[in-house]
C-alpha cells in the first residue's frame, strides 16, 4: 500500500465499555451483582474479565480459578455467557445507532463505525467521538473510551489506551497509525503467534513490522501479511456495518391507567394481530413470548410463556390474561372486573403491556402437514381451547419431575409449559433440565412401572416370623424369608421371598429436622415372581413401587 493510498484510508470511530461482561452482569436480570465487587468471568477454567475491584486484589484476564481465587478469597465467581453479553448491548448499540447509523459490532462492549458521517454530522472527529460517548452513558454506563485511528484495529488500541477520567476520548492523527502503535507489546495481536514473536525476541509492535511483509508471508503465508500490516497500522479491513434487526415487540400504553383484565384485553387485541403479522413477514412464528405488565407506580410482571405449537393473537391475548390473573387482575366477561389486589405483584393499575418474541421459529416448521397429523391437530386444539376457556392451570398434562422418590417425580405440567418453568427451573427461557440433574440417593433405572402414591405398609419377616429391621449402621437385623402384601385389592397374604437385594439407604435434608428422611430401599421378589421396590423407613415398611 502506498503512501497515497493510506493517505486516503477511510477513518474508523470505535466505542469501547472496558469489562463488559461485568457490566452486563450487573445490567442482565432479576438478581444482578453490583459491578463494585470483586467479580471474575471465567471461561474454560481461567478469568476472560474481571471487575475494577477484583483487580485491584491481583485478579487478572488468563488466571486460572484456583490462582484468582487464592489472590481474592472473597472473590465472585461467575460463567462466562455470550448469549447474556450480547442481549445487554443491544439497548447500547440501539443507542448509538440512533447517534450515527451503520455501526458494526465487534464483539460485546466493542463496536466500529466508519468516522466520515459522523465527523461530517457532528462538526468533526472530535465532536463525533464526543456526542457518541454521550450517547452510551445515557444508558447508564460511566466508563466508557472512544477513539479514532486509521483502521479498526489502530483505533482499538487507542481506545484501550484512554483512560476513565484524563482521556476517555483519543484521536490518532491521519498518517501516525505506524508511530502509534509501534511501542505496543506484541500481546495486542491476540494470536497464537505471540509466544513464537516472543521467543525470538520480537517484544514490540514495530519491531513486527520492521520483520518486512515478506519476510512474515514467507513463515506464515497470508496471515503473516495480514499481521504485518496489522502492526504497520495498515489495517486493510473496513467496516461490515451491520443491518438492524426489524423490531418485532409491541407495546400498548393505557392513559389513564386501567384496573379491569377485559380492558386490557381488549385494548391489546389489534396490537398482538400486528405482532403475528410482523413476525409472518419475516417467515417466523413466536414459540416464546415476554409479556412485560408495568404498574402505575413503576413495579413490573415479567413472564415468558410458552406455547405447544405458536402464538396466534388469540392465544397472547389469553397469555395476558392469566398473567393479570396471576397478579391479582380479574375481569368479567360481561364487561366488569374487579381491580389490582394488594400485596399481588401489581399494586396499581397497568400502564402498559409489552409482548417481545423470546423464541421464534420458521414459519415452515409450523404448517400443516397433508398426511398424519389430523389427530394431532385436533388434540392441539382441543386442549387449546379448554385451556382457553378453563385458564392456565385448566389443563395439565403428567411430565417427569427431579426428586430421589418416584411418587414426587410425578408432576403436573400446564399444557404448553416447559417442565423446568412449571417444576421452579430457570425462568427467562433458560431451560434447565430438573429431571436430568444429578440426584444422590434417586433410584436408578429401570424404573417400576407401577408408582404407589399411598404407599401400602407391608410386613418384611424372617425365619422366626420377626419383623426385620434397618439398624443405625445400615444392616438388617434378619434376612427378609416372609413378606406380607395386599395387592389386587385382596386381603394381605403372606408369601415366601424368593429374591432380595438392598438395602440401599436414602438420607436427605440432614440439615432440617422437621423435613429430614432416612430410609432404605429394597428390590424383593417374592414366590409368585412378583417384583416389588420396599422402603424401611424407622422400621415401618411401605411399597414404593412394583416392577409389572
Amino acid at each position: 500500500m502506498t503512501g497515497d493510498a493510506r493517505a486516503l484510508a477511510p477513518r474508523t470511530l470505535v466505542v469501547w465499555v472496558p469489562d463488559w461482561p461485568v457490566v452486563a452482569l450487573s445490567r442482565d436480570g432479576d438478581d444482578p451483582l453490583e459491578a463494585s465487587l470483586p467479580i471474575a468471568i471465567f471461561a474454560k477454567g481461567a478469568v476472560v474479565a474481571c471487575s475494577s475491584a477484583a483487580r485491584a486484589e491481583g485478579v487478572r484476564r488468563g488466571q486460572r480459578r484456583r490462582d484468582a481465587q487464592a489472590r481474592c478469597p472473597h472473590l465472585e465467581v461467575v460463567l462466562d455467557d455470550p448469549v447474556r453479553d450480547h442481549r445487554a448491548f443491544a439497548p447500547v448499540v440501539a443507542a448509538v445507532e440512533e447517534a450515527a447509523p451503520s455501526v458494526q459490532v465487534i464483539q460485546p462492549g466493542l463496536l466500529a463505525l466508519r468516522a466520515k458521517g459522523p465527523a461530517r454530522f457532528y462538526g468533526g472527529e472530535a465532536s463525533a467521538a464526543t456526542a457518541l460517548s454521550g450517547a452510551v452513558a445515557a444508558q447508564g454506563i460511566d466508563d466508557v473510551r472512544v477513539a479514532v485511528a486509521d483502521g479498526a484495529f489502530t483505533a482499538e488500541q487507542a481506545a484501550r489506551r484512554g483512560t476513565r477520567v484524563s482521556d476517555p476520548l483519543r484521536i490518532v492523527p491521519r498518517g501516525a497509525a505506524g508511530a502509534f502503535l509501534a511501542p505496543l507489546p506484541v500481546s495486542v495481536l491476540d494470536d497464537d503467534t505471540v509466544s513464537l514473536f516472543t521467543r525470538l525476541g520480537v517484544q514490540t509492535l514495530g519491531a513486527v513490522a520492521d520483520l518486512g511483509a515478506e519476510r512474515l508471508s514467507e513463515r506464515f503465508g497470508t496471515w503473516g501479511a495480514r499481521l504485518h500490516a496489522l502492526a504497520s497500522g495498515h489495517d486493510p479491513r473496513a467496516v461490515q456495518a451491520r443491518t438492524p434487526p426489524p423490531e418485532m415487540h409491541r407495546e400498548v400504553a393505557f392513559e389513564p391507567p386501567v384496573a379491569i383484565a377485559d380492558q386490557i384485553a381488549f385494548g391489546l387485541r389489534v396490537p398482538a394481530e400486528q405482532f403475528t403479522g410482523r413476525l409472518g413477514d419475516q417467515g417466523l412464528v413466536c414459540t416464546e413470548l415476554r409479556v412485560v405488565l408495568t404498574g402505575e407506580h413503576g413495579e413490573r410482571s415479567e413472564r415468558v410463556w410458552l406455547h405447544p405449537d405458536a402464538f396466534d393473537a388469540a392465544a397472547i391475548v389469553d397469555r395476558v390474561r392469566w398473567q393479570l390473573a396471576e397478579q391479582g387482575a380479574s375481569g368479567r366477561r360481561g364487561g366488569g372486573g374487579s381491580g389490582l389486589r394488594s400485596g399481588s405483584g401489581l399494586r396499581s393499575a397497568v400502564t402498559s403491556v409489552r409482548i417481545e418474541p423470546e423464541g421464534v421459529d420458521a414459519a415452515a416448521h409450523h404448517t400443516a402437514r397433508l398426511f398424519g397429523s389430523g389427530p394431532e391437530e385436533r388434540v392441539h386444539h382441543a386442549l387449546s381451547r379448554v385451556q382457553a376457556m378453563l385458564g392456565h392451570q385448566g389443563v395439565l398434562t403428567p411430565e417427569i419431575g427431579g426428586g430421589r422418590w418416584l411418587a414426587e417425580r410425578q408432576q403436573l405440567v400446564p399444557w404448553g409449559d416447559r417442565r423446568s418453568e412449571a417444576l421452579g427451573g430457570a425462568g427467562n427461557g433458560a431451560a434447565a433440565r430438573v429431571a436430568d440433574r444429578p440426584w444422590p440417593g434417586s433410584l436408578p433405572g429401570p424404573l417400576p412401572t407401577t408408582v404407589f402414591v399411598e404407599a401400602p405398609q407391608v410386613a418384611v419377616l424372617d425365619v422366626d416370623g420377626d419383623m426385620v429391621a434397618v439398624d443405625g449402621r445400615g444392616t438388617l437385623t434378619g434376612e427378609p424369608v416372609w413378606v406380607t402384601i395386599a395387592s389386587g385389592g385382596r386381603a394381605p397374604q403372606r408369601r415366601a421371598v424368593s429374591r432380595w437385594a438392598g438395602p440401599w439407604p436414602v438420607i436427605e435434608r440432614g440439615w432440617d429436622a422437621a423435613r429430614a428422611r432416612r430410609a432404605h430401599r429394597f428390590q424383593i421378589v417374592d414366590d409368585e415372581q412378583a417384583a416389588w421396590l420396599l422402603v424401611c423407613e424407622e422400621g415401618v415398611w411401605t411399597v414404593e413401587g412394583r416392577y409389572d
